[in-house]
């Protein structure tokens, strides 16, 4: 680590308890280790929003520019008449 900022967090007493018992067991190295991995999900957390967020808005985009709105319902009770009539089709084969 070429440089590095010391900061002070403040933390719950259980939240304290939890970092140093990884410490002491040997899971982390030290407490700065179990805090720049913390950041680093929560970085990756934010990022993973961010794409979802934006996936969101294309997907809305997409569905705004394919048309009126149709009824689920009748959506649904079209596909099934012709799925029943491809499996009646089959059935006269």
């Amino acid at each position: 680590m070429a440089s590095v900022e010391k900061v002070s967090v403040a933390l719950t007493p259980e939240m304290a308890a939890m970092m140093r018992e990884v410490v002491e067991t040997g899971e982390y190295a030290s407490a700065s280790e179990v805090m720049r991995e913390a950041l680093r999900d929560w970085k990756h957390r934010r990022t993973q929003r961010a794409k979802a967020i934006e996936e969101l808005g294309r997907l809305w985009d997409a569905g705004m520019s394919s048309g009126p709105a149709v009824d689920g319902e009748e959506a649904f009770a079209r596909i099934r008449q012709k799925l029943d009539a491809k499996i009646a089709g089959r059935g006269e084969e």
